[in-house]
């Protein structure tokens, strides 16, 4: 168990990122949201993921703007519709996300979710962006354990850095093919929602009373359990959004915490493992 990910051209980051989903839509938590952003630099979590879907690009501009000065702090993140990521959409699309975030290059570009534009075709659009130095690295999101083996059989499918899915305690279908692919092939999982996303699955996990129970006998919140949970496996980054400041430097504690095998075992009482292949799930 480490509390570092180690990315491809040796970027070794902390476990913990930052995620922007939903900034960007209120503009009276524009400031919050940018402060909340710059807390976590300042913690050292330097992995910053956005994309052009969250509130239709507003949250590249909080992140441009909360980078401002602050570049060099930041490995960042976004990612591109599957309708845009054609040979010619694709760097279209890549030079909006540059000017809303106020910066000249990514550090690591995604596929959004797969759509009907041919693998191969993203992938050399990825690889154009890569030889005009507008991005660093690419990767993909949402990609089953199907979709990737079909990636790495494509031309230089086996480039991708990353895959970006939904993980969290009370999800844990990529326990089952998706993660151990990607451990044996050394790329780093990114986990989005590792808080799990509001609703009923969210209350199951902060109203559980042994989570409840555990974080209180570990002195630290059931957030910081659950985010700590989410990275106890080697090549796993949580992006929790960086809601406040606090919040920000709650999460970055949450890398500093271990669970023993007992308290392994008893969550893994109430929340099973999958014993099987499950579809993926998605938010």
């Amino acid at each position: 168990m480490s509390n570092t990910v180690t990315f491809p051209q040796a970027i070794t980051l902390p476990a913990i990122g930052q995620g922007s989903w939903y900034m960007g839509e209120d503009p009276g938590q524009r400031k919050n949201e940018i402060a909340a952003l710059q807390a976590g630099l300042e913690c050292g979590l330097k992995l910053i993921d956005t994309a052009e879907m969250y509130a239709d690009g507003g949250a590249e501009q909080v992140v441009g703007e909360a980078l401002q000065g602050r570049r060099d702090s930041a490995w960042l993140v976004s990612k591109v519709y599957p309708w845009n990521a054609g040979e010619v959409d694709a760097i279209d699309a890549c030079e909006r996300s540059l000017r809303r975030l106020q910066t000249d290059h990514l550090d690591l570009y995604l596929l959004h979710w797969r759509g009907s534009v041919p693998l191969e075709e993203t992938i050399r659009a990825m690889e154009k962006l890569q030889q005009q130095g507008k991005i660093r690295q690419w990767g993909v999101s949402n990609f089953d354990i199907d979709d990737l083996q079909e990636l790495w059989q494509e031309a230089g499918g086996s480039a991708c850095a990353t895959n970006q899915v939904l993980y969290h305690l009370a999800s844990r279908g990529i326990e089952y093919a998706v993660l151990p692919e990607c451990q044996q092939r050394q790329i780093p999982v990114m986990a989005y929602c590792p808080l799990a996303q509001a609703g009923r699955l969210r209350r199951d996990l902060f109203g559980n009373a042994m989570l409840q129970q555990l974080a209180q006998q570990k002195g630290i919140t059931v957030a910081q359990l659950l985010l700590a949970w989410v990275i106890r496996k080697d090549g796993v980054i949580a992006i929790p959004k960086a809601s406040s400041v606090t919040h920000v430097q709650e999460n970055a504690a949450a890398l500093d915490i271990r669970f023993s095998s007992e308290e392994l075992a008893a969550i893994n009482q109430q929340f099973p493992p999958p014993g099987g292949k499950m579809p993926l799930d998605v938010v």
